[in-house]
């Protein structure tokens, strides 16, 4: 068996009923490579990277195939064997690097514990060697002050290399990687990445990364396998997929990809992919292709070569690389002298310490004002003064000319409905215990609205954000994270209000659902006269949405302007730095 990761004829039901989450799943990783594992929420991504460590989620079973990591078959080792080589012979790198990590310990002690879980290097002495080494290879201090801090006293970023040490700790032969920088600032994330890439090299570690974000693929990934409705359905080098992507529904990902080179603008895809169960006997992307024909409906294709290392399961191979692309979504860029949010000289902190210092900006009717910045640049903070959410800030903030109160609860109702905010993280911005139909009513049950009103508005919103009506009897936690996120932006969508305050709102959507979200928007601009701040450190989706960016640097707007020129032409060298960070496919795949 070929040393690194290969994955055959890999099938996972949905244990209480036996449909297929994902089937004929095949893959092989060498050593020292990267493969990016892509496509969109729901598409058995993570289910194939937990299956690498022997795992299926509670109601999920693993019912055919092999796993074999160097030469040993994880799928026929018992559960304590299994145990055992997590960690040492394959690691997990989760999303969430604050939910890996135990709050109660200091970081030092975490890394120790794997090492003496795994009885690496035979000592004491070997092992507290092996920590202060890995400290370094991830490019963070080793001192003991530096060891002797928990968690919460590190960025995201620092948390998310603490974890890659502690996955790398054992010299594993095969990594999985799941969303790792999902949340990061573009700075950090190039730490990140650098850091993958490097071990992966040195060590000759296979590493499985799972992502949406194509461009962070294009400059990561040495090759690259497209799932749709759980199965793989094109393979082949970064350059084959992102110069020559052969499958329909991959030439929709790459065309939906934002990019800060700013050649193309997103490319949306209607319709959704078919769920276990609902899954047809053919294609199952035949529902949304443009190239479909009857031959597509009769059964699942098989692999076609386009060379000699990039196959794709689609019967019209050649029809789909000649079809005209999808018609680019067209975004308005309209600014208006109609000002209907003013910031005048904030400036905020927490606890007597300043973090924004005299911030004024105007957003303008039906205008997309993208406020951008690395992590701790003061971007949120300002956002949270805006809505009412932080209330220690000096200043004055303006909604229709009208001066707005610190705190939201003491703004009348008809200012809080006017001001909307979206937060980044879809799990912990709804009530677990509310339906998502009761979660996107409440602002128009404080307000007094009643009856058939109510639920004609709720089926309405849900259709703008692309989600059936049977959605409202749903809870939270029957949603992937892409749908609580569209749930939370129907919420604010509802009361129809004039201002839109989106906190880095796409960072946990795939690139298809984030141009459904952008088109979404866009239109909101143009029918509604919504004006949308939007808070990002996605600069090339800043590109495709906004009219206008502020650039924030500790506290400070350090470069404001049009969106073309911004990004374009940056002054600032702060501003060309995030920018040459930013992973680009079209750099990548020249």
């Amino acid at each position: 068996m070929t040393s690194g990761l290969s994955i055959l004829n890999l099938r996972v039901n949905v244990s209480a009923t036996g449909n297929d989450i994902v089937d004929e799943i095949d893959l092989k990783i060498q050593k020292g490579r990267v493969t990016g594992l892509v496509g969109e929420s729901g598409s058995g991504k993570t289910t194939v990277g937990l299956a690498v460590l022997g795992h299926a989620r509670r109601g999920v079973e693993i019912v055919q195939g092999e796993i074999y990591c160097d030469d040993t078959d994880v799928l026929n080792l018992d559960e304590g064997s299994k145990r055992e080589i997590r960690g040492s012979l394959v690691s997990y790198v989760p999303q969430d690097p604050t939910s890996s990590l135990n709050p109660a310990l200091r970081i030092g002690v975490q890394i120790l514990e794997v090492l003496e879980t795994h009885n690496f290097g035979g000592s004491d002495q070997a092992r507290r060697v092996r920590v202060r080494e890995m400290m370094a290879e991830v490019l963070l201090p080793s001192d003991d002050e530096y060891l002797e801090r928990y968690p919460h006293q590190l960025s995201g970023g620092q948390q998310q290399r603490v974890v890659l040490a502690m996955a790398f700790a054992c010299r594993p032969a095969v990594i999985v990687l799941d969303e790792p920088t999902t949340g990061l600032d573009v700075s950090t994330q190039e730490h990140v990445l650098k850091t993958i890439r490097n071990l992966s090299s040195q060590h000759g570690v296979a590493a499985l990364y799972i992502t949406h974000d194509l461009a962070v693929v294009s400059e990561l990934a040495d090759d690259v396998a497209v799932m749709y409705a759980g199965r793989i359905i094109e393979q082949g080098s970064a350059y084959d997929i992102f110069n020559n992507p052969s499958h329909p529904y991959t030439r929709h990902l790459v065309a939906a990809a934002p990019d800060i080179a700013g050649e193309q603008q997103i490319v949306g895809l209607a319709g959704r992919a078919p769920s276990p169960g609902k899954r047809p006997n053919g294609c199952a992307f035949s529902v949304r292709c443009e190239s479909v024909t009857d031959d597509c409906l009769g059964q699942f294709p098989q692999s076609v070569s386009i060379s000699q290392s990039h196959f794709a399961r689609c019967i019209n191979i050649r029809k789909s690389e000649t079809s005209a692309k999808p018609e680019s979504i067209k975004l308005v860029k309209k600014a208006s002298s109609n000002t209907v949010l003013e910031l005048r000289n904030i400036s905020a902190g927490y606890g007597g310490q300043s973090v924004v210092e005299e911030i004024s900006l105007i957003l303008g009717r039906g205008q997309c004002l993208a406020l951008v910045g690395e992590s701790g640049s003061g971007k949120t903070t300002v956002a949270r003064c805006i809505g009412g959410l932080h209330t220690e800030w000096s200043g004055e903030i303006f909604l229709n000319n009208e001066k707005l109160n610190r705190g939201s609860r003491q703004r009348r109702i008809e200012q809080r409905l006017g001001i909307q905010y979206i937060f980044q993280n879809p799990y912990g911005s709804l009530n677990p215990r509310r339906t998502v139909g009761d979660s996107i009513i409440r602002p128009l049950i404080i307000s007094g609205s009643t009856g058939s009103t109510v639920k004609k508005e709720l089926n309405e919103v849900l259709e703008k954000v692309s989600l059936p009506s049977a959605y409202s009897d749903k809870f939270p936690d029957q949603l992937s994270g892409g749908e609580r996120q569209r749930v939370a932006i129907a919420r604010a969508l509802i009361s129809r209000p004039d201002v839109l305050v989106c906190d880095e709102i796409t960072s946990a959507l795939d690139v298809l659902v984030q141009a459904a979200v952008v088109d979404l928007l866009a239109t909101l601009q143009r029918d509604l006269g919504l004006a949308i701040l939007f808070i990002t450190h996605n600069l090339p989706l800043v590109r495709s949405i906004a009219d206008e960016v502020a650039v924030m640097s500790d506290g400070k707007v350090v470069e404001f302007g049009d969106t073309a020129t911004v990004i374009g032409h940056p002054v600032q060298e702060y501003t060309q730095r995030l920018i040459s960070a930013t992973p680009s496919i079209a750099r990548s795949s020249k």
